[in-house]
C-alpha cells in the first residue's frame, strides 16, 4: 500500500471534548456553523464551530447512537444500536418521538425525495414519511446488516452498502432494484458515497479496500485500491470541491481527488496530532473537514 502524497495544506482547527464513549455519527445542523454528533453513551450534542470548545447536549438515548441526521424540515432523526429510531424536536420536546422498527441496529438514516430512509441491522430498509413521522414501505434486501446509504439525485437512485459485501442499487422512487454489485467487497460495505456529478460510486469496507465504480460503463470497477490497513468506517464526499476523504480503523483519514484518485493527504495520530483510535464518521463543512473516533473526541481539520 505505497501511497505518494501531492500535499495541500491541512491544519487541525480545534479539538471538541464532551462525549463519554466512542463517537460514531456525526451530521449538519440547522446553524451553518454548527455541527451534531452521536456517541456510544446515547448522547446527541450540538457544537458551534466558532465557540467549539462550548458542546451543548441536545438528547439522550437509552442505547449507542449508531446515525444521526437533521433533516430539512427542522427534525433531528437518531437511529441505535437496538433498531430504534429517535425523532428529535429540540425547540418542541414534547413532539420528541420514539420508534421501535428495526433489529439489530439503525446504522444509516438518508433524506431523498422527501422521505427519511432507513437501513437496518436485520437487512431491511424503510421509508418514512417526514410529516407522519411513520413507515410507509420496507424492502428485505439482504440477510445481514444494512451498513450504509446513498443518493443518486441525477439517477434518483439509492445505494445500499451491506454486511454481505454486495452493493445494492435501488430505484428510490419505487424502491425496485435495479441493479446488485455482487462481492463489491470481500466483508461488510461500510460507506457508500455518489460523486457529485452522479458518475462515479466510492465504496469502502471491513476489506479496506476503496474502490470507485464508474456509473456510465456498466458499474465497472474503474478503481480499487488497499487504501488503508484496516476497515474503512467512513466516507465523505465534499458538495462543492473536488475532494473526498476516506476513515478507517487504521486511525488515519485520507483525502483525496474526485476526479483523478490522487491521494492528496495523509491525516496520521503523531504527525498530524489526529485521532489515536479508529476513526468513525466523516462530515464537510466548507473548509473544514470533521472526524468522529474511538477516542471520545471530533477534530475539525481546516481543508
Amino acid at each position: 500500500m505505497a501511497q505518494q502524497e501531492f500535499l495541500v495544506p491541512v491544519s487541525r482547527y480545534a479539538q471538541l471534548k464532551g462525549h463519554e464513549a466512542a463517537v460514531y455519527a456525526l451530521s449538519a445542523s440547522g446553524n451553518a456553523r454548527c455541527i451534531l454528533s452521536g456517541g456510544g453513551e446515547g448522547w446527541i450534542a450540538e457544537w458551534d464551530l466558532d465557540a467549539p470548545e462550548k458542546g451543548r447536549l441536545l438528547a439522550r438515548m437509552e442505547a449507542q447512537v449508531f446515525s444521526l441526521l437533521r433533516l430539512s424540515s427542522g427534525e433531528i432523526v437518531a437511529g441505535d444500536m437496538n433498531g430504534g429510531l429517535h425523532w428529535i424536536h429540540s425547540a418542541d420536546p414534547s413532539r420528541n418521538r420514539d420508534v421501535a422498527h428495526h433489529r439489530k441496529g439503525v446504522f444509516s438514516l438518508l433524506e431523498a425525495g422527501g422521505n427519511l430512509f432507513t437501513a437496518g441491522g436485520e437487512g431491511r430498509i424503510t421509508r418514512w414519511s417526514i410529516a407522519g413521522q411513520r413507515s410507509i414501505e420496507s424492502l428485505q434486501l439482504s440477510a445481514q446488516r444494512l451498513r450504509a446509504l446513498d443518493y443518486c439525485p441525477q439517477r434518483h437512485e439509492i445505494a445500499a452498502g451491506s454486511s454481505d459485501g454486495n452493493i445494492y442499487i435501488l430505484d428510490a422512487g419505487t424502491l425496485d432494484l435495479r441493479y446488485t454489485l455482487e462481492r463489491a467487497h470481500t466483508s461488510s460495505v461500510f460507506a457508500v458515497r455518489y460523486s457529485p456529478d452522479g458518475q462515479r460510486l466510492f465504496s469502502g469496507g471491513r476489506d479496506a479496500m476503496l474502490r470507485a465504480w464508474d456509473l456510465g460503463s456498466n458499474w465497472q470497477a474503474g478503481f480499487a485500491e488497499p487504501a488503508h490497513w484496516f476497515t474503512i468506517n467512513a466516507i465523505a464526499v465534499h458538495p462543492d470541491r473536488p475532494l473526498f476523504a476516506t476513515a478507517s480503523r487504521d486511525k488515519t483519514i485520507k483525502i483525496w481527488d474526485v476526479q483523478s484518485l490522487r491521494l492528496y493527504k495523509v491525516l496520521e495520530p503523531f504527525r498530524d496530532k489526529g485521532h489515536p483510535h479508529s476513526v468513525n464518521a466523516l462530515l464537510w463543512m466548507d473548509d473544514y473537514l470533521i472526524s468522529a473516533s474511538d477516542d471520545r473526541t471530533l477534530i475539525v481539520w481546516n481543508v
